[in-house]
């Protein structure tokens, strides 16, 4: 590929559109060419994201599809959930690469939308065509689409602790807890009185404990994986730290060690963005060393007193978790390597 990909982020001034943006600054293939932010229309997107200052020397605009699709070969869209929905399909219509990271297409099923997010979906024929942006089990159908849904963070960690245990038929039960410990930038960029730092310093706070929405995307991916129904109840704890997720997934199942040892390792064979960590100084997945990576590192701990299997996967849900998988994703789909502009070694000490 010899020209650049235009790219231009709508919603770009949270957390997620700035990583979005340190990412395609780097990136030798992309080029940026719009940042769009309804609060922040016509002032410096260092303003926002002074860690960009000197680097992107754009303004923020107007979210106008007409002066996009001008300037854009490909769209990233960091809106909210509700949101996107609004603006794909004039996107789709007009033949763009679309990269969306809400979750407005990730589920297949419309019927689930009414369930876990509240609303009927206005475009169930475009659920479909959308792409699940996970490359680790996606890799040849995002090679072969325009249309991109990126994972949520917690979905993200606990699919791909999962993928290994289910492919391989590892457990006879396909029911599964995942604990995910998830930082404050999780929350995004606007705070809340769950999210004010005064009120999340020192918290270990449970919360959509009785059934978090992303289990659904979980479930979907997991149970085509396993050719059977696969049920996941996930339990975020919100924590002070403020980047990186790590997911605890807890089945019972008696395994001797080297038994799971193989079928991870079997599973992501030649994945770039999989680490396997074992017996380690740190034996175990730790998000603290993946922060500012597209990495993410799964273990697991096995206890025969009582037949317990755990299964760890630690990311950095701005990255690998959101901004990172949505470019690996997006890389696969315009036919460069899918590390391409993300080979970055996680930050030490972080």
């Amino acid at each position: 590929m010899e020209s650049k990909v235009r790219v231009a982020v709508i919603g770009g001034s949270g957390y997620t559109g700035g990583e979005l943006l340190r990412l395609m600054a780097i990136h030798p293939k992309l080029e940026l060419t719009v940042v769009t932010s309804r609060e922040y229309n016509g002032k410096p997107i260092s303003l926002v994201h002074p860690n960009l200052k000197g680097i992107i020397s754009l303004n923020f605009s107007e979210l106008n599809i007409d002066k996009i699709s001008e300037k854009a070969d490909a769209v990233f869209l960091g809106l909210p959930h509700k949101v996107s929905v609004k603006y794909v399909p004039d996107l789709v219509e007009r033949g763009m690469r679309v990269v969306d990271l809400s979750a407005d297409f990730r589920l297949k099923n419309p019927e689930l939308y009414k369930e876990w997010y509240g609303y009927e979906h206005p475009y169930p024929d475009l659920l479909q065509k959308f792409v699940y942006g996970l490359p680790e089990l996606h890799s040849e159908e995002l090679k072969s689409t325009k249309l991109i849904a990126s994972p949520g963070c917690n979905a993200t960690a606990t699919i791909l602790a999962l993928a290994p245990v289910v492919s391989s038929k590892m457990v006879d039960s396909y029911q599964f807890i995942s604990d995910v410990k998830v930082s404050s930038s999780e929350g995004g960029a606007q705070p809340s009185e769950g999210s004010h730092h005064p009120e999340r310093q020192n918290a270990i706070r449970p919360y959509e404990a009785e059934g978090h929405r992303h289990a659904a995307e979980a479930e979907q991916e997991l149970s085509n994986l396993a050719k059977g129904r696969v049920k996941v109840s996930i339990v975020p704890h919100a924590i002070s730290s403020v980047r990186g997720a790590l997911a605890s997934v807890h089945t019972w199942a008696d395994l001797d060690d080297m038994t799971v040892w193989k079928n991870i390792a079997s599973f992501y064979r030649g994945k770039k963005f999989i680490r396997i960590i074992r017996g380690n100084i740190h034996p175990y997945p730790d998000p603290k060393y993946v922060i500012g990576s597209n990495f993410a590192d799964i273990g697991f701990a096995t206890e025969h007193r009582i037949g317990r299997l755990t299964i760890f996967s630690a990311i950095d849900n701005l990255m690998k978790g959101a901004a990172g998988q949505a470019m690996q994703a997006f890389n696969l789909s315009i036919g460069l390597e899918e590390d391409e502009g993300l080979r970055l070694p996680p930050l030490r000490p972080a």
